[in-house]
């Protein structure tokens, strides 16, 4: 209107709706590619498992209710959780004096043993796995040096539940010491310090100062190392016993030699949910974004 203000124009239809509306489109076009992905290889999976557990043959809850009440699968799973707490505490008592040392040191001690557990990272579990079964068999080095020192028949170490426990603490224990590194390398030297200068002795000032500030890395090794062991199939076929059998076993077992799909898939959704409700309480705690220090 000649002499008069021109109407507001709507929103969005300026140039910034324009480029806003571009933006939008663009962010979608880069989602869709991890999203098709995440769909078609997490969620449909899952998706199907679940269904597989209550459908097969028919539908129920009864394979759910079979692992709750069946002697043999409670044990089971509750030897999963125990083997995993065992490795994770093993992990945690040998990781943290090497982690304290890399993060301490800024001399070639640190650069050493860095390199030594980035090195681990380098060889297969499997083929780690497979060092074992030589290292303790019947003519490895441990039986060999047991002979050499006189002290009468070696004890039976493969094939046992140490066996299956020493490889799997092992293959994790990197995953703990740099989990530890993470937090311990962030601790400012300042603090000890000043502990120090303030008349704490150095055993003092560790416990007082540096455990406390290195407890979130022991809370994301924990983690890590704990949920990791939980799905643990490999290791513990090639070097326990059977009856140390894990979850991840068992699930074997029903489908390669029973072909029990629906028990199978029951099984498997139980370990997921536990490990999620593992997942939920740190991240309602912690944030799982801290997972890595």
């Amino acid at each position: 209107m000649a002499g008069g203000l021109s109407p507001a124009a709507p929103p969005g239809t300026g140039t910034g709706g324009r480029a806003r509306r571009r933006g939008s489109a663009a962010a979608w076009l880069l989602l869709a590619p991890p999203s098709a992905v995440l769909i078609l290889l997490f969620v449909l999976p899952i998706g199907s498992v679940l269904v597989t557990s209550v459908t097969d043959p028919r539908l129920s809850l009864a394979h759910y209710e079979r692992i709750l009440t069946v002697p043999v699968y409670t044990h089971v799973m509750l030897n999963t959780f125990l083997t995993s707490l065992v490795v994770t505490a093993l992990c945690l008592v040998l990781g943290y004096p090497v982690a304290y040392a890399m993060a301490r040191r800024t001399d070639w001690v640190s650069t050493l043993l860095l390199t030594v557990v980035a090195m681990s990272f380098w060889t297969g579990f499997l083929v780690r796995t497979y060092a074992w079964l030589v290292i303790l068999g019947s003519k490895g080095p441990v039986v060999a040096a047991y002979h050499a020192l006189g002290l009468g028949p070696a004890p039976t170490l493969l094939f046992t539940s140490f066996a299956s426990t020493l490889g799997m603490t092992h293959i994790l224990l990197p995953y703990m010491i740099l989990a530890l590194f993470a937090v311990m390398k962030k601790v400012d030297p300042d603090h000890l310090r000043a502990a120090a200068s303030l008349g704490a002795r150095p055993r003092a000032a560790f416990a007082e100062v540096f455990l406390p500030l290195s407890l979130p890395g022991v809370v994301n090794g924990s983690l890590l190392v704990f949920v990791t062991c939980l799905g643990f199939f490999v290791t513990p076929i090639l070097l326990g016993t059977p009856r140390d059998m894990m979850i991840s076993q068992l699930i074997n077992q029903q489908i390669e030699e029973l072909l029990a799909w629906g028990f199978a898939s029951a099984l498997a959704v139980v370990l997921l949910l536990a490990t999620g409700l593992i997942l939920a309480v740190y991240n309602r705690f912690a944030g799982l974004d801290r997972l890595w220090g």
